[in-house]
């Protein structure tokens, strides 16, 4: 049996988070990494909170806290105007060398993005990137229950149609592939940055250098 779909990450998988750092560094030179690095992990570290405590807000909300709380934490002064700026950027992002060619190489394949980020952040950040043709779009918004819950994979597999075994779950986020392999996946842990993979008593059904490979069902 092969896979029927192959399901991606959005944010690290297929964009690069950090292609923000240019637009950073206009406002605040020599501050855009220590701010992107900031804002990355507040945004994770946020959304989990909220997960925990269940008090689900929408993701480009969360993304806006975790600026502002970057910023705050750099020293470096924003107004409205400036995080408005800042925000409208996650719809820029740069995707990864080699994902505006998923679809080409794979036609047989059914080519899903998953994300947690909302579909008004989403389908902006496709059309920006001409990929609106090369992938479907669901998002952790309508079930409002964020990825790593098993809620969140159950939502999308119903979506798909798929059986469990017939879905590939890819992902560049420990957190996420962890949660995905839990509830059932196969997964594909997307390690651009060559790290250890957590000791998490979970491991990936694979683990890829990039996206320019996809694996076969083992």
């Amino acid at each position: 049996m092969s896979y029927k779909a192959y399901v991606f990450d959005a944010y690290g998988t297929l964009f690069d988070v950090h292609s923000v750092m240019d637009a950073i560094q206009d406002h605040f030179p020599d501050k855009g990494p220590q701010i992107s690095e900031q804002w990355r992990s507040s945004q994770v570290h946020y959304f989990m909170v909220r997960q925990l405590i269940d008090g689900y807000v929408s993701f480009d909300q969360v993304t806006r806290w975790a600026l502002k709380d970057a910023l705050v934490s750099s020293g470096a002064e924003a107004d409205n105007e400036t995080i408005n700026h800042l925000m409208k950027q996650y719809e820029k992002l740069k995707p990864y060398d080699e994902v505006p060619f998923l679809k080409e190489n794979h036609p047989e394949k059914e080519l899903t993005i998953f994300s947690n980020g909302t579909k008004s952040m989403l389908e902006p950040l496709l059309d920006n990137n001409q990929l609106s043709e090369s992938f479907l779009l669901l998002s952790a918004d309508a079930p409002k229950v964020y990825k790593p819950h098993a809620d969140a994979y159950h939502y999308a597999e119903d979506k798909l149609q798929a059986s469990q075994d017939e879905i590939l779950f890819f992902s560049s986020n420990p957190w996420d592939i962890a949660g995905a392999s839990q509830y059932g996946f196969d997964t594909a842990w997307v390690n651009r940055n060559e790290q250890k993979w957590p000791e998490l008593g979970i491991e990936p059904t694979h683990i890829l250098h990039d996206l320019t490979d996809i694996p076969s069902k083992p």
